[in-house]
Formats: C-alpha cells, structure tokens, sequence
C-alpha cells in the first residue's frame, strides 16, 4: 500500500523534473502534462493520469486501499526516466536546426519563383 504523502513526494519530483527539462511552471501534474503536450509521448500522459487519479484518492485514507500501489510506482518510474532522459542542449539544438531549415526552405522557395517571375516577364 502506498501512502498519500509518497505521492506527493513523486508529484514534486516529477514537477521539479518538468521544470528543469522543458521549463514548465505548473503547480500539479494535469496542468504541467497539458503544458508538455506532445513533447512526450502520449503514454506519458496515460501514466500521468494514474498518479493523478492516486493523488486525487490521497486525501481519503479509506479510499486509497483503492489505488494500486504498483501502478503508481511503474507510472511514476517511466515518467521520471523519460524527463531525466531529455537533453536540455540537444532540444535546444534541434529547435534552432528546426527554424534554419524552415527558413533556408523559404529562401529557396522564393528564389526559384522569382526566377520564375523574371523569365515570364522576359527579363532572364
């Protein structure tokens, strides 16, 4: 059996994981997954809810006979080895490669219709 402080315990750390990984500000586990959306999978979320459904059973000492303790600990421990996995630089990094490829796309794009353009109008 697990107890409603131990889940508040892996809340905190989860929160604490999410906030030093993709620099969200929440102050439970709903709103910081809604904020991550899909920067993690959607299983992710699926655990997520498990533990936010124990921590919801956590204020009720009759009620939290209810939640299995095991379901909590797997969904805890593959949340927090997905966010401890997450590299900081490397998201970084790719955002950036992401942004510079869209705009070299555009680039390239707008060249060839103005090259397009001038040999419609006969100037090429």
């Amino acid at each position: 059996m697990i107890a409603s402080h131990d889940i508040d315990e892996k809340v905190t750390q989860l929160l604490e994981l999410a906030r030093e990984k993709f620099g969200v500000r929440a102050k439970t586990l709903d709103k910081a997954m809604r904020k991550l959306g899909r920067r993690v999978p959607s299983r992710l979320h699926r655990q997520a809810e498990v533990i936010s459904a124990a921590q919801k059973l956590g204020g009720n000492p009759k009620l939290m006979v209810q939640v299995d303790g095991d379901a909590v600990g797997c969904a805890f421990a593959e949340i927090k080895a997905h966010l401890s996995s997450v590299d900081v630089r490397e998201r970084r990094i790719d955002r950036l490669l992401d942004v510079l490829g869209s705009i070299s796309f555009n680039l390239i794009a707008l060249t060839a219709l103005l090259i397009v353009f001038l040999r419609w109008q006969g100037v090429l």
